[in-house]
């Protein structure tokens, strides 16, 4: 098993959150914060199924709300794309998304057995394309989506499906982060927040 938080410090992005205040919105007013990342702020929803999700990232507002979006039972369902609420430090707009709940990992789930192997797989494939810089990351999903581990074969399809939309965006992937992978109440694997831009 890799050492995780060493693979992210390799890539300088441990620890990363997004600084920016939530955005006020009348859908927010009042809301709890539950999670933060390096682009997004989580906020709980009246629908203890659903949350308010506020995206920075052209990479994230892609994968949740672009036509040609990877769908299916291992990517976030999105409800409704609130539109533009503001602006991020880093000049990008904020994006406000209604999305369904999903759960951290849980040690010695199947679902967590799962991403182990695909981190491994994955950072595996990078540290053998370090000389291609950037591109690294893109290549190595696309060589891991070619021969996947043993995860199923509706995950192998997720995969393919990811690396297939970050060829087409020119996103790069981030499933070395356990935080953007997560889990439904019933134990399905989801891509919850694989991409980003550099």
């Amino acid at each position: 098993m890799i050492d995780l938080s060493e693979a992210r410090a390799r890539l300088g992005r441990i620890g990363l959150r997004l600084p920016d205040p939530v955005p006020a919105h009348a859908l927010l007013a009042g809301l709890r914060e539950i999670g933060r990342g390096e682009y997004s702020i989580v906020l709980e929803h009246p629908d203890p199924e659903r949350v308010y999700k506020v995206v920075s990232s052209p990479a994230d507002l892609f994968l949740y709300t672009a036509d040609d979006r990877p769908r299916g039972p291992h990517f976030p369902v999105v409800y409704a794309h609130h539109g533009a609420i503001g602006r991020a430090a880093s000049g990008y707009p904020f994006h406000l998304l209604e999305m369904e709940r999903l759960y951290p990992l849980q040690d010695g789930t199947p679902a967590a057995e799962q991403a182990a192997q695909l981190i491994d797989a994955y950072w595996s494939a990078c540290v053998e394309r370090t000389q291609l810089g950037g591109d690294m990351g893109r290549i190595a999903l696309y060589h891991v989506s070619l021969a996947p581990p043993a995860i199923g074969e509706s995950l192998k399809l997720a995969l393919k499906a990811l690396s297939d939309f970050v060829e087409e965006y020119q996103v790069l992937p981030d499933i070395l982060n356990a935080d953007n992978i997560m889990v439904r109440k019933d134990g399905t694997l989801v891509f919850s927040d694989p991409v980003f831009i550099a």
